[in-house]
């Protein structure tokens, strides 16, 4: 059974997520102001909040402000390769610090796995709805390929854009799909990511 007193985080979070979604989706940007209060908003309740297992756990509680904060630096860290690789926005990494704010370390490690696992079906999705799947395939090959050749012969190992972009996609929902799904399997389904 839910706590009642973990409405207040689920709505925050819910908030957040939702906000970041329909600004990706709408203008390709998640704005600093949305993730800065997340961060804030996250780092509070977690210092103020009786302490406990988790503000998604059994028993609710607050895990403390380190804990926290050490889930923000985790959730910049998850995504921050991805970003030096050209492969997302600094948006979602920020947004992926947040949400860490709010999960504490360990389960911001599962929230973030579980985005990248959501972001890549969702760009599987796109490209077979949009019969760009075989472009995404061969871009892929070539972008790995030059990354590799790259780095081998000691150059960079960031990964250039295709000539042929297939589109981008709002990171955000992929975030958002990734950690809900996350909470509702491990909280509510009882299952053992981790």
């Amino acid at each position: 059974m839910m706590d009642l007193r973990s409405a207040l985080p689920a709505l925050l979070l819910a908030g957040l997520l939702a906000w970041a979604v329909a600004t990706d989706v709408r203008s390709r940007r998640i704005p600093n102001q949305l993730v800065l209060a997340g961060m804030l908003a996250g780092l509070a309740l977690q210092a103020t909040v009786t302490p406990g297992a988790g503000l998604f756990s059994v028993p609710f509680g607050a895990i403390g402000l380190l804990k926290g904060a050490a889930g923000m630096v985790l959730g910049l860290f998850l995504l921050l390769p991805m970003y030096a690789l050209g492969a997302m926005g600094a948006g979602d990494v920020k947004l992926m610090a947040a949400i860490g704010a709010f999960l504490g370390p360990l389960d911001t490690l599962g929230a973030g796995l579980s985005s990248v696992l959501a972001g890549g079906v969702l760009a599987l999705l796109v490209a077979l709805f949009q019969g760009s799947l075989r472009k995404v395939g061969s871009n892929v090959k070539v972008m790995v390929l030059g990354s590799v050749l790259r780095s081998m012969s000691g150059g960079s190992a960031r990964v250039d854009a295709p000539v042929a972009a297939t589109g981008q996609l709002p990171y955000a929902v992929a975030i958002a799909t990734g950690t809900v799904a996350y909470l509702l399997l491990t909280r509510y389904l009882g299952w053992s990511i981790l």
